[in-house]
Formats: C-alpha cells, structure tokens, sequence
C-alpha cells in the first residue's frame, strides 16, 4: 500500500481521500480552508490532515491534486516548499481539469527536479469514485503511469493513456463538451416539455427511457426533479470548464458553434445567481430572462 497525499478536499478529493484510506492507504490531506480537509479526514480511518502542501506531501509515494483550476494547481504544485519537499521518487498526478497548459507545464517543471507526473482528469462523479469506477484519461510516460496503477486501481475502472501530459486534459475537455452540451439539452428539453404542461418528472422519465437516456441522464435524475438536491458541479465550475473547451477548439482551428451557445446560456445563469447551484439547475433558469438577456 501506499502513503498517499491529496492536494484539495473539495467534494471530489475529499471522497478520493476516503476511498484510498478505505482501501488500506495511508492518506493525508490538504485545503486552503483547513476545516475542508479536517472533515473529509474524519471520514475515515488512515487520513492526517496537512499543515502546509509541503508538509502534506513529504515522505508521500504519490501526490494527487484536485484543485479547482490549473492555476492553483501549478501555484500549490510549484511552489518551493513543495518542490523541496517532495521525493525524486515520488509521482504527482494532477486529476482534476486545469487544462493543457497547466498540464504541461506541470510536466515541464516537475521534470526539471526529477519527479514524474501524470496528467489524470477523471469522469465520474462522487458515486464513481466511492465505487472506484472512474474513468481516468492519461497523459504521461507508460513508465510513470504504471508506477500510479497501485492508487489508480483503487480509484478507476479503467485508466487509457491518451498520450503524453496535456493529451489527458485535451480528453476530459472533449468528454466535458458533450457532458455540458447534453446538460444543456436535457435543460431545453425540459423546459419545452413544461411549456405544454407536461409534469417534469414524466417527461424526465420519457428522456431517461429513450434513446437520449445516457448514464448522465441516469444518474442525475435526482438534481433535475428536486432542487433541493445537494450540488455535485456548481455552474460556476461548468463555466470554466467550458471556457477551456471553447479556448482548446480555437486553438485547434474546430470551432464549437453549439458548445460556444451552450457557454452564452451558462454566463448568463451565473451573471443570474445560479453560479452556486448545480449544473441541473441550468433547467431551472427562467426561460423569458435567458430570451431577454440574449438580445
């Protein structure tokens, strides 16, 4: 088994922690906001909480972050105290969605000190990660991915590598389009359903039965037909996330007509007070403020 660190106790890092504690590693855990880290050690046995990053990741076989964007996953991760203290045999592997840039950068910089990464993002929510049945896309040397299989194995179901750091992240942005894109339907087509006074838990059920029925759509039913479900990926979230999506397909010369509409709608839900609530919620906009908004 392995010493493992976590940099980030967000919803996501913090079941991570749990899950590999469960699994008979020995984790210790950071946050900016100490309060996170000590109740998501709390969940479990086997999980210290961190003092400072360079604290949380001396002595440790692998560092995973989870932070919530690439810049402060490349301020935490490249930080001195960090670098000094972690291992030239240790493994970094950044598993949240910081975006190529960051991703090789990350790479770039930590190669300069002699220790491997791994460029990981997941799909899967809390649920997935409670069951180890992530999807991990991943960018890094065979070499370094394989010395990451131990954590890895109990976290996913299956771990692809997509090719070298940077390629990881490019994946997770493909996969987030078509997760925030169909999200976005799922929204329209619930509101088109309840413009005709059809109940929205039926037309939900018709959506989840038919064709369009995809594990998204399974496993969010909750969210879209009670409000006061606990949020699992703020809006404000999905609007970096799509930002990195539509930055990426530019670059690349691919432009995303529909996602780059999908990203107006999500602006404006945030710029309404929705940046806290879950994705779900985009359903919950006001039709006529989205179609006054937009002219």
């Amino acid at each position: 088994m392995a010493r493992v660190a976590v940099l980030g106790a967000g919803r996501m890092g913090a079941a991570m922690a749990t899950r590999l504690a469960v699994e008979g590693h020995s984790v210790v855990i950071w946050n900016r906001t100490r309060s996170r880290a000590e109740a998501a050690a709390a969940q479990a046995q086997n999980v210290a909480v961190g003092d400072r990053p360079g604290d949380t990741v001396r002595g440790c076989d692998v560092v995973l972050s989870m932070l919530a964007d690439g810049a402060a996953t490349c301020e935490v991760l490249l930080s001195s105290e960090v670098l000094a203290a972690i291992g030239s045999d240790s493994l970094v592997a950044d598993l949240g969605t910081s975006g190529p840039d960051a991703a090789r950068r990350l790479a770039r910089e930590l190669s300069h000190h002699g220790i491997g990464f791994v460029d990981a993002p997941v799909s899967g929510s809390i649920p997935a990660v409670e069951s180890g049945t992530l999807l991990i896309m991943a960018g890094g040397t065979p070499e370094d991915i394989g010395r990451a299989s131990a954590v890895f194995g109990d976290l996913a179901r299956k771990v692809v590598r997509v090719g070298e750091p940077g390629a990881g992240q490019i994946m997770k942005l493909a996969v987030n389009l078509v997760l925030h894109d169909l999200n976005a339907a799922m929204a329209e087509a619930l509101q088109l359903a309840e413009g005709a006074r059809i109940a929205r838990e039926d037309a939900y059920t018709v959506l989840q039965e038919s064709v369009v029925g995809a594990p998204y759509v399974q496993y969010k039913r909750a969210a879209f037909l009670d409000a006061q479900t606990p949020v699992a990926m703020s809006l404000a979230l999905v609007e970096k996330d799509l930002g990195l999506v539509t930055e990426q397909a530019r670059a690349v010369g691919r432009p995303a007509p529909v996602t780059e509409a999908v990203l107006h709608a999500v602006h404006q839900a945030v710029a309404s007070g929705f940046g806290s609530r879950d994705m779900a919620d985009l359903s919950r906009l006001d039709p006529p403020e989205q179609e006054h908004e937009s002219n």
